[in-house]
């Protein structure tokens, strides 16, 4: 395996992007999410293209416009169709035997996937798809849902050293009494940009899988609201990882995230 840096056109500008070069003609093209350069949080997707081209299938990363090494304006998300796109007639330019292009995005990466139907692409990997109307970027303090307040406060009553340190007087009342509030509401309504992202998916006719960090705020918003009972995704496969947070960072869940995409290419 050889890890290859070039750039490629989108428009009049230059994007930088990374080939993982491997023989297989099934290949992973990764989208990264909200203002990520190509590596992806704490590099865990440079690791990712690593073990995935490891095992066979190129990958290819990019920096869209105006994030990294790119040129052009950072537009968010919902404008990166046209890098998408891109990179995508860029992978495979350059690795001509690839007949099959599978998507992997994560965030609003994954949410702008949805939004473009996932054109070009065989199949859709879609990670802890961002569902709410704000920017990803602008947002980690943003307040989770009822279901994810319910789900930490479980966790907590299960740790012994959080129940000595309530009944030692180190936690603050009145933000517990504020949440256990939040934690008895009713699930928020749809989203504006859930919609969308509903109906952008329900044109994709290749394979889809939806995969979700058990303990990550923004998989539990789009859990809360996602229909899975829409027939127009009966045959979509959704699958959770208990305990992984937003970006897989502990070795278990990054092992997990690879074994669901390799499972994806090999299908």
């Amino acid at each position: 395996m050889t890890r290859l840096a070039l750039d490629f056109g989108c428009g009049s500008l230059k994007c930088a992007g990374s080939l993982d070069t491997a023989p297989g003609t099934t290949g992973l093209l990764i989208v990264s999410g909200g203002n990520e350069i190509r590596s992806g949080a704490f590099s865990g997707q440079a690791k990712l293209a690593a073990k995935v081209a490891k095992a066979g299938f190129p990958v290819f990363r990019f920096d869209r416009r105006g994030v990294g090494d790119s040129e052009g304006e950072n537009r968010g998300f919902r404008s990166s169709e046209g890098d998408i796109k891109a990179a995508s007639h860029a992978f495979r330019a350059i690795a001509p035997q690839v007949e099959r292009v599978f998507a992997f995005g994560n965030c609003d990466a994954a949410s702008a996937l949805m939004l473009m139907s996932g054109q070009g692409f065989d199949g859709l990997i879609l990670s802890n798809p961002w569902i709410l109307d704000e920017d990803a970027g602008d947002n980690d303090d943003a307040m989770p849902p009822p279901s994810a307040i319910r789900a930490r406060y479980s966790e907590k009553l299960k740790n012994p050293s959080e129940i000595g340190r309530l009944l030692r007087g180190g936690v603050d009342l009145k933000k517990l009494a504020r949440g256990l509030v939040k934690s008895v509401g009713n699930t928020p309504p749809s989203s504006t940009l859930g919609g969308e992202m509903r109906d952008g998916l329900a044109e994709f006719e290749g394979a889809v899988r939806i995969l979700l960090a058990g303990a990550d705020r923004t998989a539990q918003a789009f859990e809360d609201s996602w229909d899975a009972g829409d027939p127009r995704f009966a045959h979509h496969q959704i699958t959770k990882c208990d305990g992984a947070g937003h970006a897989y960072v502990a070795p278990p869940h990054q092992d997990w995230l690879l074994r669901q995409v390799l499972a994806a290419l090999r299908s």
